[in-house]
């Protein structure tokens, strides 16, 4: 007898390419069929077959506090009760740009937008508007969603389904995208010799989520930095993983570095559909209708998501959030490892603040080349293997996994225990 989730399955595929709306959820690389979820709360979820698991994915990230947070949904309830959307100014717009110009001082002026994706577009329309330059460098396994200019030898999805580029890109147009990998000072001080004063943008994730959680080297940033600033080049941090994740004020609080521009993402609209682009007043000037950029959404500023992002930055500014998050994130990492170790499987984990992934191979991974030394087949009956447990990481070896507020110290117990049962499974 098919499960709900199967018999779901098969009516998706008869309606949406591959059954999904979007790649990563469709198991491929981990040798499975999607699960339907039905409900969440807390850190669980419930299948449409009322099975339960530990979330570890969060919506891919912004569920920082959980799913369904009580405080979240009322301000969300109170915002449905006053308009769901109005395509026009709201006072609470407002609000969320003090409090992001307040999290991150290199963002001097902020425009909400609807997705990571028009987040990332956008910002580089205003780095070649203001540099009059057309090449872009993004590094190696980095994914800054779909725009064509940035499709070429990206992670995440892209690595899932192994495709280094997408099909539909115009070659003329991923000419102009520089890629190099990351973590690689010689290939990055060569990149800027041949193409001097011809990048019009630097776009990174400062540390990287979507070849799996890749930690930037010492020093790594700080020569990016300097080298954009030698050559007028626009540096963009794509923080919509790491924003409001990794610190208050992202990974360039971590590592203290001022990027010229900054992306967010869903974690600012406590997980619904929202993203925002800022940075230096001398750029983000330039936006229509300041300036000749034009950029526009009509939904933009949707005060349901402000009003949960809104929430949900409230209560991340509470005393004792963050180093809760990472210690209990710390202490999941070293129980991975250990379990790891105690069976004799390779692994490596690599962790900033409350985001980590457990990469099935005893190298270090430092960039897009070393990821794809993991075992995806092995990660594959790992993934099962735990979400036969009810344990629910990525779907893909290539993918961040995340913890959340609402997660305890018995949710953590028991995962490290079922993978323990995983790697046993997995011992040579």
């Amino acid at each position: 007898m098919p499960t709900k989730s199967q018999m779901l399955f098969d009516n998706a595929r008869r309606l949406m390419p591959g059954g999904v709306n979007s790649p990563v959820r469709a198991f491929r690389s981990v040798g499975a069929d999607p699960i339907f979820m039905a409900s969440g709360k807390g850190a669980s979820m419930t299948d449409v077959d009322a099975k339960s698991y530990i979330d570890y994915v969060l919506s891919w990230g912004p569920l920082i506090l959980g799913h369904a947070h009580p405080e979240v949904v009322e301000a969300l309830t109170r915002a449905t009760e006053t308009g769901t959307s109005f395509g026009a100014c709201t006072p609470r717009e407002v609000e969320m740009a003090e409090r992001i110009v307040e999290a991150y001082p290199s963002i001097e002026r902020v425009r909400l937008v609807n997705s990571g994706t028009e987040a990332t577009l956008s910002a580089l329309r205003v780095a070649r508007a203001a540099t009059g330059r057309d090449k872009i460098l993004k590094f190696e396994g980095c994914y800054h969603g779909h725009g064509d200019s940035l499709l070429v030898k990206a992670g995440s999805g892209v690595a899932t389904l192994g495709l280094p580029d997408s099909p539909g890109v115009p070659q003329a147009l991923a000419q102009l995208t520089i890629t190099v990998p990351f973590n690689d000072l010689t290939a990055l001080e060569e990149t800027f010799r041949v193409h001097r004063n011809e990048l019009a943008a630097v776009i990174v994730e400062p540390v990287v989520g979507n070849m799996g959680c890749v930690v930037p080297r010492l020093g790594f940033l700080q020569k990016l930095r300097t080298l954009t600033q030698e050559q007028g080049t626009v540096l963009i941090f794509d923080e919509v993983m790491t924003g409001f994740r990794v610190a208050y004020g992202g990974a360039q609080q971590l590592y203290k570095i001022d990027p010229d521009m900054t992306t967010l993402g869903k974690v600012i609209g406590g997980g619904l559909p929202v993203g925002a682009y800022g940075g230096k007043a001398r750029l983000m000037d330039l936006v229509a209708p300041a300036g000749p950029v034009y950029q526009a959404g009509t939904l933009s500023g949707n005060p349901l998501a402000v009003a949960a992002g809104l929430k949900t930055l409230e209560i991340l500014r509470r005393p004792g959030i963050y180093e809760r998050l990472n210690s209990l994130t710390e202490k999941l990492t070293n129980g991975l490892a250990a379990e790891a170790a105690r069976q004799g499987v390779g692994l490596t984990v690599n962790r900033v603040g409350s985001m980590f992934t457990a990469f099935l191979t005893p190298d270090a991974v430092t960039d897009y080349a070393s990821a794809k030394k993991a075992d995806t087949s092995a990660y594959g009956l790992f993934f099962r293997f735990l979400l036969e447990m009810g344990i629910y990481f990525p779907p893909s070896q290539y993918e961040a996994a995340f913890m959340s507020t609402a997660h305890s110290e018995g949710d953590v117990a028991a995962t490290i225990q079922s993978a323990s049962l995983a790697f046993a499974g997995l011992r040579p």
